[in-house]
This record gives structure tokens, C-alpha cells and sequence, in this order.
């Protein structure tokens, strides 16, 4: 197939991430003499900025950096921890089943700030005030509407009119929804940029320091008294149907720490990519690859019919798995040995059968009459580097549909705590400062033993289901990188929908108009429910790698989904 774009080539350094304005904060990192990480965590808070319905400075970011000076790949566990106070026993006895999607009980310590200033500090090279200057110019000045912001906006005008006041103040002034094009300014959000950017010059120029103290101020200063002032004394009605204010309390984020953590590794065959742990999907991607290292999938073809069999069907295995094992690993015991084993992966791959899809219907833990919430989505960044630093963050949550403003703050706080459960014997269920199993997965890829290709995209579930296939696109089936993000997708949602209000998978498989229609009556025939996606509909890939046969660094982000994904280079 042809590719809409064009990939994008760079000598210094390439940045993919969900926007082209945060792609361009991230570039100017590079005239300022930073490196990929500097860039990444600049693309990171411009898109907090720029994408309000999918991340913000309240959500959650986990990061993989390869760091050429030790070459060793690291983990940043950019997911908040659940409040002291959040118990099962709480929950219970109010008479809610579950967690809801919306309003303050689902919120978690804020990660997203952390992850971004811990990358900036073990990483990077600059100051955080030359980070944040393009966000804080996005913030404080303002940028176009774009169409999905739009949209975004009108369907939630009733909702911060009627009920959210602090929301409706900056995203729909007067009950107005800013139109495509309009400036959009966020002067709250800009306050706090200032705030970590004078706490850092309060340091007098030691960067180390700086970097800390604004931690501080947002994690145990005025930012964080600010955000509990708002949530603790306020109530807002939330999907269970009743209004509650938030769990959080000081000692929460006073003792809230990022951590650097090992990634999780598999090789299929000349390839090795890394994930985060199992407080992430991330190990189901690797769990797929292990499944289909021993199919012939070129030969099949690309998308054809016995390769999207193929491809579903280890998917349906992996994802029960995770649904099964996957948890905070530091409070529970997840085994990761076993479940990337090439002995239980040839177990599981002969209960694959080549001829027949398996509908068989997940259980699931969740009681699933509760009123839909909004399920959101995410957003994705990559950068690399001539120096050898490689970044992929997938930032998510805090965003505007889920939870009201916090004035003076001027962002929400997340609701990830609703993907925990509440039944007491599995590796996800509700504990008190714990991290809820999230479906946010960046990747990190080797080729021949060499640092090679970052890459991710929004989608809740499915992220590494159509990440998985941009990657089989490449190293199964040759393509250019712009190529592999723009080729038509599937998906199945065959297992337990880790949002609010977890409904099970009925074993559909969503497949991208693109695909050839005598492939589609194929699968049928293997009893297959097909449901056919427009086109250009799935997923928002982004991702940057090394051409070992030029020297250069090359780049390509997705025109799916929003179309707002934009790769530049150096």
C-alpha cells in the first residue's frame, strides 16, 4: 500500500507524538541543546496542554528511556497509587460495586508530573523552565481549536454548564463552545507551570536541586494543597449515583514517589522488546509475540484471513491472562517466568485451532448494570536522538469529560482507580497504595542486539493489539515505518473491558475498512462476529527508529482516529 505521509528523517534527533504543536515544543528542545529526553518530556507537558480530553497534569504517564551512556533500558512507573483511605470495605459498605469512571472516587495520586520530571532529571539536560516553556506559552497564551477538541467540548457543554462550574469557566465560557480555530487559553494550568518554574529558580541555578523542589511544590507544596482543598470540600455526583468527594488526602502525596523500575523483556526472533511491568497491559504484547513466533505469518499474508485468525486468536489468550494474573507486582506475586515461557506457550498455542474462532465468553469479577461513564483515551509520544536516548510515554487520563477543574490548578484529577477490582483474592483488586492495572503501554524495541525503534498509541485496550501489528508490519512484512502506522487494523475485545463499567468482550473482531472483503468472509466462516470500522478509524500510532543503513533517525506518526499525530525532525 501507499502511505498517505511521508515518513519524516532527522540527523539530530525525531520526535512522533499526538500533536503537531507538541511535536514542535519537543523540537525546539534540540536548538536549545537537549537531548531525546528533554524533547519527550517538553512534547509531554505541551500535550497536557493541547489535548485536555485525553491527558493532563491530574492523569497517569508511564515512560521507557534506553539510555546509551549505560546501555541499559529503564521503566518509569508514571502510575499514582490509590489512596490510604480507598478500601474494599469502604466501597462495600456504601453499597458501590464498583469504582466509578467519573467524578473523585477513582482518583489516584497524580503520576503524570512525576514520571515527566524524574525522565527530565536521571535523563535529560536541561531546565525544567526550558521544558516548559512552549507548554507554558500553549497555556498561558493559547492555541487553535482543533475539530475532535470541538467536538469533545460539545458534548460536554450540559455537563459543566449544569454541574461542573469550574470546568465550564475555561472550556465553555458563558455556555459557549470555543469554535474550530478560536484561541483557546488555560490560566490556571499556566499557574501552576509557574509555580514548579519558580520553585526551581529558588534553587539558584543547581539543577538537581531545582528539578526536586519543583516536585515539591506539586506533590507536597501549594499545588497539592490547592488540589486537596478543592476535592476534599467539595462534592460531585459520580456514575454510582450519588455525589462523594475525593479519598486523597496529604499524607498521600507527601509520600508519593516515582520509581525507576526494571522493564519486562521478550525476543522474537532477531527482535527484543521491552514493556513495562504488570502494573501495565505492557506484558501482553509480549505474550502475543511469544505465541506467534512459531506461525508462518508472512507466509499467510498480510491481513488475510488466516493471519487475522491467527493474530486474534493469540490475543484472546494473552488478554486472559492478563485479566487473570496482571497486578502491582510490588503487592502482588504476577508470574511473568511462567507466562512468557516457551514451554506454556506451546501449551497454550495448540489450543489454538486454525479452523474455528474461540467465542467463548470471559468471566469477569464486575457486576455490569451500572450506567455507562466516559471511557476517554490517551495520547502517545516518541523521541530519539543522535546521541542514543530513546523515549516513549504514553500519557493518559486527568482529562476534562471525567472530573471537574480544580480552580486556581486548572486541570482534574484522574479516575484510574476504577480499573481495580474488589474481589480480594485477585492480583488487581483494591488495596490502599496500590497501582491500579492500566492499560497504558509504551514499547521499546532492539533489533540485532542494536537500540532501534520506540513506539505506542492511544486506545485503551487496544493499544497493543494495533501496536502489535505495527510491529509485524515492519518485522514480518517489510514495510516502511509510515507505511506499518497507516495499514488497516483489527482488534477484539474478547475479555473483560478494563473501564468503567468493565463489560465482557463478546468475541467481535473490529476490523478497518482496508481490509479485502473475500478475507472478511473467510473469517466468518472460521465463526468469526466481524463489526466493520471506517476507515482510518483505529488507533493513532506513532513511532521513531534508527535506519541503520543511512545514519539517520526516522519518524512516522498515524493519520488515524483525530488525524492531529505529527512526526517532525532535527
Amino acid at each position: 500500500m501507499k502511505a498517505i505521509r511521508p515518513a519524516i528523517y532527522g540527523r539530530r534527533g525525531v520526535l512522533a507524538t499526538g500533536h503537531c504543536l507538541a511535536t514542535s515544543a519537543g523540537l525546539k528542545m534540540f536548538a536549545k541543546g537537549g537531548n531525546a529526553v528533554d524533547a519527550g518530556v517538553a512534547a509531554g507537558f505541551a500535550l497536557a496542554v493541547l489535548k485536555p480530553h485525553q491527558n493532563g497534569l491530574g492523569g497517569e504517564c508511564p515512560i521507557l528511556i534506553y539510555n546509551p551512556k549505560d546501555g541499559r533500558v529503564i521503566a518509569i512507573s508514571g502510575q499514582g497509587t490509590a489512596p490510604r483511605n480507598a478500601t474494599i470495605e469502604w466501597f462495600r459498605n456504601r453499597g458501590i460495586s464498583m469504582i466509578p469512571g467519573d467524578g473523585f472516587l477513582g482518583a489516584t495520586v497524580p503520576g503524570l508530573v512525576g514520571s515527566y520530571l524524574t525522565a527530565l532529571l536521571k535523563f535529560g539536560k536541561l531546565s525544567l523552565c526550558d521544558v516548559l516553556e512552549p507548554a507554558l506559552e500553549l497555556a498561558e497564551y493559547g492555541f487553535p481549536v482543533y475539530q475532535a477538541l470541538h467536538n469533545t467540548l460539545t458534548s460536554l457543554r450540559d455537563k459543566f454548564v449544569n454541574e461542573w462550574p469550574t470546568s465550564a469557566e475555561v472550556y465553555t465560557p458563558g455556555g459557549r463552545i470555543p469554535k474550530v480555530g478560536e484561541i483557546l487559553k488555560q490560566p490556571g494550568i499556566a499557574r501552576t507551570f509557574r509555580l514548579m518554574i519558580e520553585a526551581e529558580k529558588s534553587c539558584n541555578g543547581d539543577r538537581e536541586m531545582g528539578i526536586r523542589s519543583a516536585m515539591d511544590c506539586f506533590y507536597r507544596g501549594e499545588i497539592a494543597d490547592k488540589i486537596l482543598e478543592f476535592c476534599q470540600n467539595n462534592s460531585f455526583k459520580d456514575a454510582s449515583g450519588k455525589s462523594h468527594t475525593a479519598l486523597l488526602t496529604k499524607e498521600d502525596f507527601d509520600t508519593y514517589e516515582t520509581r525507576l523500575e526494571k522493564p519486562v523483556y521478550a525476543d522474537y526472533k532477531n527482535y527484543r522488546v521491552f514493556k513495562c511491568g504488570p502494573w501495565t497491559q505492557g506484558p501482553v504484547f509480549l505474550q502475543q509475540l511469544k505465541l506467534l513466533e512459531d506461525f508462518d505469518l508472512k507466509g499467510m499474508g498480510h491481513n488475510s484471513a488466516d493471519y487475522i485468525h491467527t493474530v486474534v486468536e493469540c490475543s484472546k489468550l494473552a488478554f486472559a491472562d492478563r485479566d487473570r494474573y496482571y497486578g502491582d507486582p510490588e503487592l502482588t506475586e504476577v508470574p511473568l517466568d511462567m507466562l512468557l515461557s516457551e514451554e506454556y506457550n506451546a501449551q497454550q498455542r495448540v489450543r489454538i485451532d486454525p479452523l474455528k474462532a474461540n467465542n467463548f465468553i470471559p468471566h469477569s469479577d464486575y457486576v455490569t448494570n451500572s450506567d455507562e461513564s466516559y471511557k476517554g483515551d490517551t495520547t502517545h509520544l516518541d523521541a530519539v536522538d543522535a546521541e542514543g536516548f530513546m523515549m516513549s510515554a504514553t500519557p493518559s487520563g486527568g482529562w476534562i469529560p471525567s472530573s471537574p477543574v480544580i480552580p486556581y490548578v486548572g486541570f482534574p484529577l484522574g479516575t484510574r482507580a476504577q480499573m481495580f477490582n474488589f474481589n480480594p483474592t485477585h492480583p488487581n483488586c483494591l488495596a490502599p497504595g496500590k497501582r491500579p492495572r492500566t492499560t497504558l503501554t509504551p514499547s521499546l524495541a532492539f533489533k540485532d542486539g542494536k537500540p532501534w525503534m520506540v513506539f505506542g498509541t492511544p486506545g485503551g485496550d487496544m493499544q497493543d493489539q494495533w501496536t502489535l501489528q505495527f510491529f509485524l508490519n515492519i518485522a514480518e512484512f517489510g514495510m516502511g515505518i509510515q507505511e506499518a502506522v497507516e495499514a488497516p487494523t483489527f482488534h477484539t475485545t474478547h475479555f473483560v473491558n478494563s473501564f468503567y463499567p468493565h463489560t465482557v468482550g463478546d468475541g467481535t473482531v473490529y476490523v478497518e475498512e482496508g481490509i479485502e472483503l473475500a478475507a472478511l468472509y473467510k473469517l466468518q466462516e472460521k465463526g468469526h462476529r466481524l463489526h466493520l470500522n471506517g476507515f482510518n478509524t483505529n488507533g493513532e500510532v506513532c513511532g521513531v527508529r534508527y535506519d541503520f543503513d543511512n545514519g539517520l533517525i526516522e519518524g512516522a506518526a498515524s493519520p488515524k482516529s483525530e488525524g492531529n499525530a505529527y512526526a517532525m525532525g532535527w
